[in-house]
């Protein structure tokens, strides 16, 4: 209870003080390639946003791993603060790294999750 309570901090936290850059400046004018439970690439995934962005995003490297920001403001808060590295997966409560997670749209809003596995990805969508 206590992890799923930290994760849903860490969520709101990062929800309220993400970059001031919109979702649509930074997503291409196209039809959407994913949708709704479908697994989507690290690199275009706003990492501290936790939202997919239809296109590719800034790599920052930290201690070996890669994870991706929107804007320069996400680059500098990646290696800073954990949660903008790190996620519970929704299935096993975990807490797991985003540079190894299988991450997946969430909502129609593109927001997306991270699971620590397949088998957890599938149970949560149902597939």
């Amino acid at each position: 209870m206590k992890n799923i309570l930290l994760g849903i901090l860490a969520f709101v936290a990062v929800f309220l003080v993400s970059c001031n850059n919109s979702k649509a400046e930074n997503t291409q004018i196209a039809v959407a390639k994913f949708t709704t439970g479908d697994i989507v690439p690290h690199d275009q995934v706003c990492m501290v946003n936790n939202a997919y962005m239809g296109k590719k995003q800034l790599e920052v490297k930290h201690d070996g791993k890669t994870y991706y920001g929107c804007c320069e403001n996400c680059k500098l808060r990646i290696p800073q603060e954990e949660n903008a590295r790190m996620a519970y997966d929704p299935i096993s409560h975990q807490l797991i790294d985003k540079a190894t997670a299988i991450i997946a749209i969430s909502d129609k809003n593109d927001n997306v999750v991270y699971f620590e596995n397949k088998a957890n990805y599938e149970a949560f969508f149902n597939k």
